[in-house]
């Protein structure tokens, strides 16, 4: 039976697992709870609506300049160090919004929000981590296990967002301070979770179970490639593709959602169902979709999540209610988990154990940059067209990624990993 410092692999992998599913479902949750109403914090401290998208501009800025930095840290120093350095940061990201709340400062609760972001540098990286402790074979599985942990945030924490801010206001806060405050402890659960669970370092698991794979004596005899040798791959640019195009078209829509809802002049208590029935489909059947990522491929799943969200972009434009656009909501959700699921694992396949930290970095760098601009120009557009203009530049996002698979029809070099395409 196999062991790594007199521990059995299976039982490392089973603690190391639930320590990532926990620590996922917690750092979704805190997300969640703190994004809700961001938008409408940030119209109400900077007295303009065009500045709704600027704390999530700087959120994804701040994961843009951490990810590589903590890529590199990944696969030098350990996986366990670079996740609890990113909770810690969430941790005080959620406390400088919350004094930028109190004090009406926006300057701060922006910083706040890029704080939050360098958080989501190493946090979004859990599931790269929990596939490379488990075979080949077993990683799409793994990747949507470890997203559908984001359920718990997806159905409880925009519930939370409302009591929190009634506790809030109880205690002579804002009503706004109090998700921030809430956001903040589940990051402190989330960095204990990843200090006791995540040993030994799920980097050292890697390198044995990549041992084991049946081309390993072969891939060992292989450097670590440059990042241009890596990116020339066709595999790696059609995951990143569909993760940037995925994570791109949910924010345009995503980000301006409340804000049309307040235009509306539908409740807070409104608005969170919305967004819950959004991460709900964002998360809800991330464990399902592993398995079929697994049965069908990634490239056919990828162009799934490409006709839902075309579904998407074009039904939340016309919703004239509700519940219709908690449906389009949602339909946005599903279809960016069904690329960032296909997408992880086309990635994780692609890309040898000596590679993965500095590559999975740089593709959060270029996702988040994407979305960044994104984010910064949803509210510039919403205030010219509408949520009209928002879906249409959306829809034509997602038509170019259509465009893309359709021009690379067949798969690129072979996979490092021994995934398949």
């Amino acid at each position: 039976m196999a062991t790594i410092e007199g521990q059995d692999i299976q039982a490392i992998q089973k603690r190391i697992y639930v320590g990532l599913f926990s620590t996922q479902g917690l750092f979704t949750a805190a997300t969640i709870v703190a994004f809700t109403l961001t938008p409408v914090i940030a119209v109400a401290l900077s007295g303009s609506e065009s500045a709704a998208g600027l704390p999530s501009t700087l959120t994804l800025v701040g994961r843009a300049a951490l990810a590589y930095p903590i890529g590199w840290l990944m696969d030098h120093v350990g996986r366990r160090f670079g996740l609890s350095l990113g909770y810690f940061l969430g941790i005080l990201g959620a406390v400088i919004s919350f004094w930028g709340v109190v004090t009406g400062s926006f300057i701060a609760f922006l910083a706040g929000a890029f704080t939050l972001g360098a958080m989501r540098a190493a946090a979004e990286q859990g599931r790269f981590v929990a596939a490379e402790v488990y075979p080949a074979g077993q990683r799409a599985n793994i990747i949507g296990t470890v997203v559908f942990a984001g359920t718990i945030g997806a159905v409880g924490a925009p519930l939370l967002v409302s009591p929190a801010g009634a506790w809030a206001t109880s205690i002579g806060l804002p009503e706004y301070a109090g998700p921030f405050l809430l956001a903040g402890l589940f990051l402190l659960v989330a960095l204990f979770v990843a200090l006791l669970t995540l040993r030994p370092d799920p980097l050292q698991l890697g390198r044995t179970i990549a041992a084991q794979e049946p081309d390993a004596a072969e891939n060992a005899l292989i450097p670590a490639r440059p990042l241009a040798a890596i990116f020339a791959s066709s595999a790696v640019r059609l995951a990143v593709l569909a993760m940037l195009i995925g994570q791109l078209v949910m924010t345009l829509l995503m980000v301006i959602t409340p804000v049309h809802m307040n235009h509306q002049g539908q409740t807070t208590q409104a608005i969170s169902w919305v967004i819950m029935a959004h991460t709900l489909g964002m998360f809800g059947l991330s464990s399902v979709t592993g398995r079929i990522v697994h049965r069908f491929g990634r490239r056919p799943m990828i162009a799934a999540g490409a006709i839902v969200l075309v579904a998407a972009c074009v039904l939340a434009p016309v919703a004239n209610s509700v519940p219709m656009l908690a449906l389009a909501l949602f339909l946005l959700g599903l279809g960016w988990n069904f690329c960032y699921v296909a997408g992880s694992a086309l990635l994780s396949d692609s890309v040898g154990v000596n590679e993965r930290g500095r590559t999975q970095g740089v593709s959060e760098v270029v996702v988040a940059l994407a979305s960044g601009t994104g984010s910064l120009s949803t509210g510039a557009i919403f205030a010219g067209g509408g949520l009209l203009a928002v879906g249409a530049l959306g829809l034509a996002l997602v038509l170019f990624l259509v465009a893309t698979l359709v021009i690379v029809s067949r798969p690129g070099p072979a996979t490092i990993a021994g995934g398949t395409d």
